[in-house]
Order: C-alpha cells, then structure tokens, then sequence
C-alpha cells in the first residue's frame, strides 16, 4: 500500500505511521520525502464503500466550505480504496475561528435545490443515511430519517416509541417548510475544527439538501458554541427552539444503534421533552 500511495503521489514516504481519532478507517500520516505531510484513509471491506461516500461528500461541499483537500483518491482491485488529503495541524477553535465557521455555514446553508434530499446515498458514521428525494420536509424527515433509525432501533431489541415520535413530529414540522439547503449533516464539534490564523474547517460529511436547522441542532447536541459563532451564522427562525429536540433526536437514536444501549436514557429523555410518552 505504501508503495501504491507512493507512486500516485509521486514521492515516497519516509514514515507511514499511524495516527488515532477515528473509528472506522486505517488513517496514517505520511511524511514525504519532498516535505510533505498527507492524511492518508485506508477503507477495507465494507469501510471502503463508506470512505467512498466520504469523498463525495467532500466533493459536494468543497466548493461552498472550507474542507480538507483530497489529494489522491483510488480503489485498487482487491477493492481496498484510500484518500490522500492535506495534512492539518488544528488548534483550538477560538471565537474568531467560531465566526468564521458561523459565516462559512450560513454560506453552505445559501446553496439551495428544488427538493430535499440528494442524487445518492451515504452514511451518517457507519449507518446507511437515504437521500431518495422528497418536496416536502416534513415527509423527508420522517420517512428518511427518524423512521430508518426507529426501526433499526425497533431491531435490535430497543423500546422506541414509534406512532408517539412519528406523531411529535407531524405537529412540529407542520407548516414548515425550508428551502432545500445544502447541509454537512453530521455536523458535531468533532467534525470542525481550526487549522489557525482564526479559520475553520469542516470534514466527515454526510450531505445532502434540507433544513438547515438540523446542522444547527447537531452542532449544539454535545455542548453549544460561543456567542461568536451565531454573530457569524445570524439569527435562527422562527420556532426553532422546538424543532431542536426532534432534530437532535435523529443522531442520539443513530448513537443508540451504533454504540449500544448506553444512549437509551439519551433517547427517552429527549422524547420526553417532546412531549412523548
């Protein structure tokens, strides 16, 4: 693999060595000969359709965001496929980097379509995220979102109050309906970060068109950002504070189903606070 990396690179490595943070692909650093640092993914078996997905992702926002540039991208017969990308040293996401990422979303949240959804599937961390197209939200969010990871949570044995959840959400979304805005969809603090000189960055998407309150909700699910970062992005609508539980709710059941039943108590707290019983 070095030496196949190596040759679609054009120099060869003088390490190849291991780097954490992920839990899905092999990832390395390389450091070049020719001084250069890349990230290198490494998806094999079933990782590797997910890190396919990845590089559509990136793809699909690089030219409305700042995301990490793919250098080289390949599937070598054994159907072993890798991404190269630059090599980011991040710091701490300070209020100037905060705002910038606020101002870079709402540029994102710009890019409109005629309906929501995407032109292909993808991934939210490793569970299947469909993308079939919908015009309305409110069916788009329901039937490809909360319904899949209800009865994938149904599945595997947990108590999910499906016709309560379902019917919570008829009533929140009823009567809005956002323009179709391109998303990052797995927008956690984890997924941004600052390379320094107060920018930021964004990476590991899972796009496609919707309300762009749902990115909203995700980037506040596991801590919120400071004040710099709304004075960036600008004032949210009308009803949003009750539309952040349901939005959240998608991630916390995903959370349940990747990782166990330690995010049950998650999941029944946030549907009570919907309302649901």
């Amino acid at each position: 693999m070095s030496d196949i990396i190596a040759a679609a690179l054009g120099s060869r490595p003088r390490d190849f060595g291991r780097v954490g943070g992920g839990c899905i692909h092999d990832c390395r650093r390389l450091r070049m000969h020719d001084g250069r640092n890349v990230f290198v993914k490494i998806g094999r078996g079933d990782a590797a359709e997910l890190l396919r997905a990845e590089g559509e992702g990136l793809a699909c926002l690089a030219p409305h965001i700042r995301v990490p540039q793919v250098i080289a991208e390949r599937e070598e017969a054994d159907g072993t496929h890798w991404m190269a990308m630059e090599w980011l040293d991040l710091v701490g996401m300070n209020d100037a980097a905060w705002e910038n990422l606020g101002r870079q979303l709402a540029g994102l949240h710009a890019v409109n379509a005629e309906s929501h959804g995407l032109d292909r599937d993808n991934f939210i961390g490793a569970t299947p995220q469909e993308n079939t197209r919908c015009a309305s939200w409110q069916e788009f969010y329901i039937e490809r979102r909360l319904r899949p990871q209800i009865r994938l949570a149904q599945s595997k044995g947990y108590e999910v109050p499906e016709r309560g959840i379902l019917g919570a959400a008829e009533r929140l979304l009823a009567g809005h309906e956002p323009r179709p805005a391109l998303l990052h969809g797995d927008l956690w603090g984890g997924n941004c970060g600052s390379p320094g000189m107060g920018q930021a960055i964004v990476f590991d998407p899972a796009p496609y068109y919707g309300d762009p309150e749902t990115d909203i909700a995700m980037l506040n699910l596991f801590g919120s950002p400071p004040e710099a970062f709304d004075e960036g992005y600008g004032a949210m609508a009308e009803g949003w504070e009750e539309r952040q539980r349901l939005y959240e709710l998608y991630h916390i059941l995903n959370h349940l189903n990747l990782f166990g039943g330690t995010y049950l108590a998650s999941v029944e707290r946030c549907v009570a606070r919907m309302g649901v019983r």
